[in-house]
């Protein structure tokens, strides 16, 4: 422990918490300190799995960075994936080994901190702001569960200063002018209505007819790609279908009745009554006071006891509500609030959680205000209950019937495995015809989409074990029911004939062709449609579609919510520097010159709309905006200095990562270990530097 910090004194709780969440997005991104309170300590995980000069990064390294950043982002609430965000385990050890570049450049240029330095950043982060003290046994307590020993987490707080050293003097030279700053907020603020056709392959090839010519001599020339490795069985089963059983079930009253006393007191709630106050913004420019309105009548409706009877919202409902519908019937909703969970964003589902007479804050939905009462619950009778119930009990005792017929099927096939025979046997009990219980395979394999079946793991592991033809297999849950499968005829590993995978074989010819012409396809469309309004005849004419992106701006991925194509959400395509500079540089109603390629598409697209940035709202943020360009800047000039350090380190061997330790890390992605990793994650500029 410094000792410069010895003499402070204690700090609240919450300045600790909050340095804590701070030092999620400051330290453990890219600056924090390698260990962590990991239960699995560097030293019990000492493989070297990378050496960067004279530093050595262990498996325990790489797991205590992966801890360190779970906990760090659980504190956001545990909405982050961080799989899902990209954080393998080989992007871990990329950031070690570029926190090692950085450090050892920052130590080579002697751009280490002083102690001083370091106890007045430490100060800096703990000190309450109230008293201007810290707590020491506090600051132990908070590093030692955070992040695992004080001495290293103070030796990497040594280490951030000096990063930060390295990156103001490789930058101090970075400067923006006025222009770029004005040509970057034109780029970012200019918005779009953009009309754009995506020319795929799989939509190209939708229009393609290959000859029976074609298909046989890409068979012929890719015969191994289509070799069957597994065997393929083909199998007969007898199949009992749930709902048939249910059909012929009936449900005595006094078994509802039963099942409707076993019902919390929740579960016989139908809903909740509740009344409303409707305030409607007639234009845009009243909403503040529509709002502040509402706000007031709110308080009004609460009092001083912070509820409201029934009777006193109906008379301020009468008096005040905008809907006439409600507000003559003082402010009571016809229909019962009930518990909706396919419509969260429903307002009233609120008042479901609300104790009876309280009020909510003004809700603003669709171009209104709503304020809410919750009134009492409206209880769910037998009657009322009974239809659910019905359809519950009726589902629990059909699938506990089928299950018993398929067991007495299984049982006659054990001792005949004459399928029809069993349906015959059984058909009545079933409620089917014996026909209908009968079904058929053709010869398949696992992961094959099997008609009536689908692809199922429980189908494929009830024939997994038959392998003689007769062989019956044990019950099986299939979609809808139950089967019992029997093998009737078996193909063992082979070469395919042309037949059985012709389908599959058009597939791969039409794909083919369609990647040579896509291309073509869309620099046909831009021949033929020489402005915005001419697209949607060019994409008719293919078979494609027109799709509309809405309020685009650069930067942003062209579609997803914000596109629609007959009224439909269209995928969202991702963004590119050559589709930005595209769709900036079109003028309104103009089409690009020439499609752009994103990944194994081609986009054709026009500006049916453009709408310049304000310039006015641009000399108001002017300062911020240099302040953000310059950081960007600058962290680019920083990155690119990192990433050519590290690009050399690699190529003459200071930087060495060893394949078969990379490999033991539990979530490891397969990239390629040696090749050059990501580009570094960006470090903050510190304040006024």
């Amino acid at each position: 422990m410094l000792k410069q910090l010895g003499r402070l004194e204690r700090t609240r709780n919450y300045f600790i918490i909050g340095f804590i969440v701070l030092m999620a997005v400051s330290l453990v991104i890219f600056y924090a300190p390698n260990n962590s309170g990991s239960a699995t300590p560097s030293k019990e995980r000492p493989e070297v799995v990378a050496k960067v000069g004279w530093d050595k990064i262990t498996l325990g390294d790489v797991a205590q960075r992966k801890e360190q950043m779970q906990k760090q982002y659980a504190q956001f609430g545990n909405q982050f994936n961080l799989a899902q965000m990209g954080f393998t385990d080989q992007r871990f050890l990329d950031m070690l080994i570029q926190r090692r570049i950085t450090v050892q450049e920052a130590n080579r240029l002697g751009l280490n901190a002083s102690d001083a330095e370091v106890a007045d950043a430490l100060r800096k982060q703990f000190r309450d702001p109230g008293t201007g003290k810290v707590d020491i046994d506090r600051y132990k307590e908070v590093v030692q569960t955070n992040f695992g020993d004080v001495n290293k987490f103070e030796q990497g707080m040594r280490d951030d200063i000096a990063a930060q050293k390295l990156q103001s003097l490789i930058t101090a030279g970075v400067s923006v002018s006025d222009q770029e700053v004005l040509d970057d907020y034109k780029r970012k603020n200019t918005t779009f209505e953009v009309s754009y056709i995506l020319v795929s392959a799989d939509k190209v090839a939708a229009k393609i007819t290959p000859t029976d010519q074609d298909l046989q001599a890409y068979f012929n020339q890719h015969k191994a790609e289509y070799y069957i490795k597994d065997p393929q069985k083909q199998i007969r089963y007898l199949f009992v279908e749930t709902a048939k059983v249910g059909e012929k079930m009936t449900i005595p009253d006094a078994d509802l009745q039963a099942e409707y006393n076993k019902l919390t007191p929740e579960q016989k709630q139908a809903g909740v009554k509740v009344q409303q106050i409707v305030l409607k913004v007639a234009d845009p420019k009243l909403e503040d006071a529509v709002k502040t309105k509402a706000a007031e009548l709110v308080q009004q409706a609460r009092g001083t006891t912070g509820t409201a009877t029934e009777q006193a919202f109906a008379d301020l409902a009468k008096g005040k509500s905008e809907d006439p519908v409600t507000a003559k019937d003082g402010g009571r909703i016809a229909t019962t609030v009930r518990k909706n969970p396919n419509n969260p964003k429903d307002p009233l589902q609120q008042t479901l959680d609300m104790t009876v007479g309280s009020i909510t804050e003004p809700i603003k939905f669709g171009n209104a205000y709503y304020i809410f009462r919750r009134g009492d619950s409206v209880p769910k009778s037998f009657e009322d209950a009974k239809p659910e119930l019905l359809v519950s009990l009726r589902n629990r005792r059909a699938y506990a019937n089928t299950a018993a017929i398929a067991k007495k099927a299984f049982d006659l096939l054990k001792t005949n495995n004459d399928v029809t025979k069993a349906a015959a046997a059984l058909a009545a009990e079933a409620n089917m015809a014996p026909a209908t219980m009968v079904k058929e395979t053709g010869f398949v394999k696992p992961g094959d989409d099997v008609k009536d079946v689908g692809v199922s793991q429980q189908f494929e592991g009830g024939i997994a074990p038959l392998n003689n033809v007769g062989d019956v297999g044990e019950v099986t849950p299939v979609k809808n029911g139950f089967a019992i499968p029997v093998l009737i005829a078996k193909k063992d590993p082979r070469d395919a004939n042309f037949d059985e995978v012709k389908e599959k074989v058009t597939t791969a010819v039409k794909t083919e062709k369609a990647k040579a012409q896509v291309e073509q396809t869309a620099k046909d469309i831009i021949t033929g449609a020489k402005s915005a309004a001419e697209l949607k005849a060019a994409a008719d004419s293919r078979g494609l579609e027109v799709l509309t992106a809405k309020d685009y701006k650069v930067g942003s991925p062209l579609g997803g919510e914000a596109a629609a194509a007959g009224g439909k959400p269209a995928d969202s395509t991702s963004s590119t520097p050559a589709l930005e500079d595209a769709i900036y540089g079109l003028k309104e109603g103009e089409v690009a010159k020439a499609p752009i390629k994103s990944g194994d598409n081609w986009i054709v697209a026009a500006a049916s709309k453009r709408k310049e940035a304000d310039l006015v709202e641009y000399e108001k943020q002017k300062p911020q905006l240099t302040e953000q360009l310059l950081t960007e800047r600058r962290n680019q000039v920083f990155d690119d200095y990192i990433q050519t350090l590290q690009d050399r380190m690699l190529k003459d061997g200071t930087i060495k990562i060893y394949k078969d330790q990379l490999a033991k890390l539990s979530e490891f992605d397969e990239t390629d270990p040696t090749a050059a990793p990501p580009r570094r994650p960006q470090m903050p500029i510190p304040p006024g530097q």
